[in-house]
Formats: structure tokens, sequence, C-alpha cells
């Protein structure tokens, strides 16, 4: 296990123990795990995900306590099983669940108000941080001892679940509970590409000043948030065993289960941290299609104009071609049941990719076929970008390529920034 609060990350303090292998610091002191995980790529079924690490190892963390947990669909083990079943059949004394954005079962439509619920195979209530509530009341807080979270994050900045587990590690810390992180791989890897989060941009779907696509596992975010943030939580992360940068979900041996509706295949993860942004423009992103994320559509795109000006770019590790599709209701809020043209995105050599600049180019690419047709959901785009810098800089006639410059200084920034929160080789 590791164990982060504030800014603290001293080694080996005093009043740290050893426990099944890990090296667990209490009272928020930062520490890493015993065994590392390898350096190189590793075959499948090396990973071992947080829920499967905590019960097979350190049980006792939560063997006689009431204990909540945040969860939905994606909490299972390397087996597919659900982490309820898991915590039941291991005797937990689970008393209460939580859910995000999407709902336990991850059906809901995105920014669909999930109400408080029962769950029918339990009897548990499951008390949604969606809609009317964000975040634990002192009420739902009253029978808990330890907190659970094990979501698996979307390796993109533009994700909710970091910012529940915000608001889980606040309410958490203002009511002397402790925050359990059942840590699972970042589905993407360890890259970092795109610009950081002007923190004067935070919103819930961008709460920490990190990159677009940040490279880091829900547990290292939230070690980030707690010194951040001065949020002050004990927490503690149950890690994910035998992961490190190099490597994406298809490498771990881990079952793949779509995280939200929209995100359907990992191909699409590749993808998210970049045309995520076409959401904040009058362009589709396939959403109620078979390829969300993978696409970008609206009636009016000439494919050949803007395929010619895409290409023309040479990006590296991805292909793009022509499309039509029509996206269903009520999966897409701008173009449902219509026919879109369109443009279809194909990663060809992952190290190579870098979705964020990519969508840039792609853009800045239709804003100049179609001038007269492409607009900004100025507000949310920016909310998205975490800045209205790229946005304005478009709009004043610079090239992708110019808007996009700083990044890399931004970046190397972040990067010094994060070391002390990381528990994963990169």
């Amino acid at each position: 296990m590791s164990a982060g609060g504030g800014k603290q990350h001293e080694r080996g303090e005093a009043n740290s123990v050893h426990r099944h292998g890990f090296l667990i610091v209490m009272l928020g002191v930062v520490t890493a795990c015993g065994t590392r995980p390898p350096e190189a790529p590793a075959p499948a079924r090396l990973v071992r995900p947080g829920i499967e690490v905590l019960l097979s190892d350190s049980l006792d963390l939560v063997r006689g306590q009431r204990v909540g947990l945040v969860s939905n669909q994606s909490g299972v083990d390397a087996a597919g099983r659900s982490d309820v079943e898991r915590l039941l059949g291991s005797g937990i004394r689970l008393v209460a669940l939580f859910s995000p954005e999407h709902g336990f079962r991850g059906s809901a439509e995105p920014g669909e108000a999930v109400a408080t619920a029962t769950d029918s195979a339990t009897g548990l209530p499951i008390y949604s941080l969606y809609g009317k509530n964000t975040a634990p009341t002192r009420e739902m807080l009253a029978g808990l001892d330890v907190i659970l979270v094990d979501l698996q994050d979307a390796g993109a900045r533009y994700y909710t679940y970091v910012s529940t587990t915000i608001e889980v590690m606040r309410a958490a810390a203002r009511e002397g509970k402790t925050v359990l992180i059942l840590d699972r791989p970042n589905p993407i890897g360890g890259e970092m590409q795109g610009n950081v989060l002007d923190t004067a941009w935070s919103s819930f779907v961008g709460r920490l000043a990190v990159p677009m696509r940040h490279g880091m596992t829900l547990g290292e975010l939230a070690r980030l948030a707690n010194s951040d943030l001065g949020i002050g939580a004990r927490l503690i992360v149950a890690p994910a065993v035998g992961w490190n940068g190099s490597l994406s979900l298809d490498q771990t041996g881990l079952p793949f289960v779509p995280p939200s509706p929209n995100l359907k295949t990992l191909e699409a993860l590749f993808h998210y941290p970049g045309l995520c942004l076409f959401e904040g423009t009058n362009l589709s992103v396939g959403r109620g299609t078979d390829a969300p994320f993978e696409q970008v559509g609206a009636p009016w795109i000439d494919t050949t104009r803007v395929l010619a000006r895409i290409r023309a770019a040479g990006l590296p590790g991805v292909s793009f071609r022509g499309v039509t599709f029509a996206p269903r209701h009520p999966g897409d809020g701008k173009f449902a049941d219509t026919l879109l043209t369109g443009i279809r995105l194909t990663v060809t050599r992952r190290a190579d990719y870098d979705p964020t600049v990519t969508a840039v180019y792609l853009l800045a690419a239709i804003r100049d076929v179609h001038p007269g047709r492409f607009r900004w959901a100025a507000g949310h785009f920016d909310r998205l970008a975490g800045t209205d810098r790229l946005r304005t800089a478009l709009e004043a006639g610079q090239t992708a390529g110019s808007a996009t410059a700083d990044w890399r200084t931004e970046l190397r920034t972040f990067r010094r920034r994060r070391e002390e929160v990381l528990l994963y080789p990169r």
C-alpha cells in the first residue's frame, strides 16, 4: 500500500510498519510499494488491480470496519468479478455504495442526473454523487469508517471521476474518515501530452492542473489533489501491482470494461484526450454511434478538402479516412438521427501518436475549409481546453503548430511537479 496526505513525502518514517510485503506509512506520509513494477513491457496477466492487492495482502485495513464503496461497472478484479462480490465474499462489512456520473451500472447518459437508489442484488443503498449531491453528505458518511474508491479513469483530464474522487476526499477529511483508492492502470499508459490546465479554468470536468493526457493513475491523481488542493485527507492507495507507464490496458491481462457509455473501445480512449475538444464545437464526436470519439462529423463537412489538409500535415501515428454516420437519439445532442459526413481516425502507432496536437490540427483544418459553418461553444471549449488561449490563437489565424508550440514547456514543468506523487515507474 501507499499512503499520502498534504505535501509530505518522506520515506520510512518512524510510524511506518510492514504489512504483507508492502510498506504502509500511517498518518498520511507518502511511501512506495515494497515490490516495484518492472520497467519493461510485461506479459499478459501480470498486473493485479488494487482490489486484489487489498484482499490478498492487506485485508486488515478493512477487516472489522464499516466500509463504503465508490465504484461502478469498472470496479472488477482480473477475472471480471465485481468489487461488491469480492468484498462481501471476503467477509468485509460493506454498508453503502456510491456512484459517479453514469451511475453504478454505468448506463446513464452524459450529464444525466442519477438518483439515489437501492441495489437489488444486495439491498445496499446506492448514493448518487452526480446530480443533487456531488459529494457524500455527513449523514451518508456517519455509519462508515473507510471509503473505498475504485473507478477506471480514462487517462484524459476532462473526466468527472477524478472530480468525484476529490469531493469524496474532501468530505472524508471533514468527517475524519479514511479514503482508500483501489488503483488500476491508466488504460492508455503513462505518456503525457497536451497543455496543462490553467487553474482559473478549473471545473468539474477538469479539476486539477494536469495535462490533457496526464499519464497518471487515479491513485496518483488523488495524491496530487491531496497536495495541490490542500485537502488533508487520510489517503491510502492499494496499488495496481505490476503496472508501469509503458503498459496500455491490453498489455496488462486485465479485462476492458468501458468506463462510460461513449468510451466503448480502447481505440476511443487513445483518441479521447484530443477529440473531446470537439465537444466544445458544433461538430459531433459520434455519440450515439458504434464509434464515439473515433470520428467527428457534421452534415456540411467536405471530407475531400479536409482530408487533403490534415494528411498534408504529416501527423505521426494516425491515419484518416472519410466516413458517413448517423448518430442515434439520445446519444448525440447535436445531430441526432441525421446523416453526417466526417473524418474517422485510426491509431497506427501508439508510441508516435499525439491525440491532443492531432485534434488541434483537425480543428484548424475543418475551420479553414468551412469558416462560415464551423462554430465554437466558447465557454465549454475553454473549460475543456483549460484555457481560452487555444481558441483565441486559432481565431487570430495562428497555425495549429504555433498554437501548440508552448505545450512542451508546460509538460516539462509538470513532469517535475508530479514526481513526488508517482507510484509507478515511467
